[in-house]
């Protein structure tokens, strides 16, 4: 049985996350920039309790919480790779927030960067909410993203032992967040489809799959503890819109290709979609790259 799709409130829903995660980002990276002028780093203990016990920083991880669950309100009507790809909407509310904050009007570059971002992502939406589709997960498909994680965090491991007597490029901390806040939306998207399933289908049972779920749902508790972890190493070497963006393009990009690849979301996709969809995407894309280059100190 397949569950219900309603795009539309998906896309509503999602671009609502978006707003709050902007705003969010912003109080967060002003709590760390603060944290950073009187402590050294944030990986000792006491660093770390400072930064809890800041009011901004609190604020902005409270914002996050809510854009989170917007965000998985949106996947309960939408496909994943509708509603992701809808986070590049938090880089432009950035821009336009951070420009309202200091009473500035934007470059004629940001807005131009902006339009492509808002048209590449409005034409990939546009496509995906007509040619994909929402399927019931099977246990070998919950399977497949959990070994998948698996292999991420091995990986992430094997980087940070590598790389602890080396200067990491900061942006590595962006990389490394939206890699892991995109396994946060395909698992609670995973969570949400079962549970739908199971739902209709009469009451809850302690069965093999469900004990899946369960394993699901200590997977987006890893995977959001490592991803708000890396975000908060991001926002210390970073300027809060490079954040954003790295998150925006990096969480779509990972949530898409397994919202294709594991879930069959684009399974009855045609070749004409799939073109459209690369394309969109690729101008979505270079709208960030292009708004990265007019943020930046010499441009």
């Amino acid at each position: 049985m397949n569950p219900d799709s309603i795009p539309l409130a998906g896309i509503a829903l999602a671009l609502g996350s978006a707003a709050v995660l902007a705003v969010g980002n912003l109080f967060q990276a002003r709590g760390v920039r603060d944290l950073d002028t009187r402590a050294a780093g944030l990986d000792s203990g006491p660093a770390a309790l400072k930064l809890v016990r800041d009011r901004i920083w609190l604020i902005g991880s409270l914002l996050l919480g809510v854009a989170i669950l917007l965000q998985m309100g949106a996947l309960a009507f939408a496909p994943l790779m509708v509603v992701q790809p809808l986070g590049i909407a938090a880089l432009v509310f950035t821009v336009l927030i951070t420009a309202i904050a200091a009473k500035t009007m934007p470059s004629r570059a940001v807005i131009r960067a902006i339009v492509i971002c808002v048209l590449g992502v409005a034409a990939f939406v546009t496509v995906a909410a007509l040619v994909s589709t929402q399927h019931a997960v099977t246990d070998v498909q919950l399977v497949a993203i959990l070994v998948v994680l698996a292999s991420v965090l091995v990986a992430t491991g094997v980087l940070w032992y590598a790389a602890r007597h080396r200067r990491v490029p900061p942006v590595l901390w962006v990389l490394l967040g939206g890699i892991y806040s995109a396994f946060v939306a395909s698992l609670g998207k995973t969570v949400i489809l079962r549970v739908q399933a199971a739902l209709k289908s009469g009451p809850l049972q302690w069965d093999v799959e469900n004990l899946l779920t369960i394993g699901c749902i200590v997977g987006i508790g890893v995977a959001g503890g490592l991803s708000i972890y890396f975000v908060q190493k991001a926002h210390a070497a970073n300027r809060p819109d490079v954040v954003v963006a790295g998150l925006t393009v990096v969480d779509p990009a990972v949530a898409v290709l397994i919202g294709v690849t594991i879930f069959g979301e684009a399974s009855t996709a045609p070749v004409w979609a799939m073109f459209a969809l690369a394309a969109a995407g690729a101008v979505a894309i270079g709208g960030v790259f292009a708004l990265a280059r007019a943020e930046s100190p010499s441009s």
